[in-house]
């Protein structure tokens, strides 16, 4: 299976879909999500996003459904390319496919040898290896330290710049030969899946995405419409519970002049849905996935 959704009904519920609305899901994928929403849709529209063209395999062939191949960071744009100015929902279910996990060659898993890409949009000029063979030691500490929240992201720099001297990073197997003596001991996975995690966020820039579709899903959303955001880390749901809080993505809290929050959003999970005991068991990923709705208020 090319990706199997992970909190389907959960999602779906959660967008509480009216069959006449517009519909985007930013997240394609294996189109499990889509397909799910399309049956609630009637005389409605449902646009999808994905900048990974293998996606382009799942594409529904459905009058009601258009596949948009680009970053949903280009939301705004490119809906309005469709003549679409207003949305009643959104599903953004964020990180990496299984497809992606699974395909060697794309270099996103630490389980097989293959390049050092990590690349979603395979359009895109920055790789892995070119990040590990160019970033100065502060650009890789930075970059470990704040995406792979690596405590010892100053050492791993220093190793990697010392080491691409004599030879340059090529593929997953020399990366993790040359890091192994900085693992934690008996914690390997975690320390490698942390490594690979930070460069992949650099290499697709992940957060920023984020943040500017979010920002865009706030301008486009109709009041009553739905964001059903589903995270796999500690980032990207830190950035979706300060969004959902405050409605922007820095997470501050503004008031006007007699006090009033300001906040065109309400949250309609307190605190984020977690998938149960019995769908971890069927599916692995779902052991990290975090779900947070919230619902757009006239302002």
């Amino acid at each position: 299976m090319y990706h199997l959704p992970v909190m389907l009904n959960e999602c779906i519920e959660g967008l509480q879909i009216n069959p006449a609305g517009i519909y985007v899901d930013v997240t394609f994928g294996g189109g499990g999500h889509s397909r799910k929403m399309l049956e609630q849709i009637t005389t409605g529209r449902l646009v999808a996003f994905d900048q990974d063209k293998d996606s382009l395999q799942n594409i529904i062939n459905d009058p009601r459904f258009t596949l948009i191949p680009e970053n949903f960071k280009y939301l705004k744009n490119f809906l309005r390319l469709h003549g679409i100015k207003h949305i009643d929902g959104l599903l953004a279910d964020l990180g990496v496919s299984s497809h992606q996990f699974d395909t060697a060659e794309r270099g996103f898993s630490t389980r097989f040898d293959g390049p050092l890409d990590g690349r979603m949009d395979q359009r895109t000029p920055l790789t892995a290896g070119q990040i590990l063979n160019s970033y100065e030691v502060n650009d890789l500490t930075r970059v470990f330290r704040l995406y792979g929240e690596l405590d010892n992201a100053w050492k791993i720099s220093q190793h990697i710049v010392s080491t691409r001297e004599n030879q340059p990073f090529e593929t997953i197997q020399q990366l993790k030969e040359s890091l192994t003596h900085l693992a934690p001991k008996f914690k390997d996975n975690k320390f490698f899946a942390q490594v690979f995690q930070a460069l992949r966020i650099e290499v697709n820039q992940e957060l920023e995405a984020l943040k500017d579709m979010l920002n865009q899903a706030t301008d486009m959303m109709n009041p009553g419409g739905r964001l059903v955001i589903m995270s796999y880390h500690s980032l990207e749901d830190r950035i979706a519970k300060n969004f959902i809080k405050t409605g922007n993505v820095d997470g501050i809290l503004h008031k006007d002049f007699y006090g009033k929050i300001l906040n065109p959003w309400k949250a309609i999970t307190r605190k984020s849905v977690v998938a149960g005991e019995q769908e971890i068991e069927q599916n692995n990923r779902a052991r990290s996935a975090k779900l947070r709705i919230a619902e757009r208020v006239n302002e």
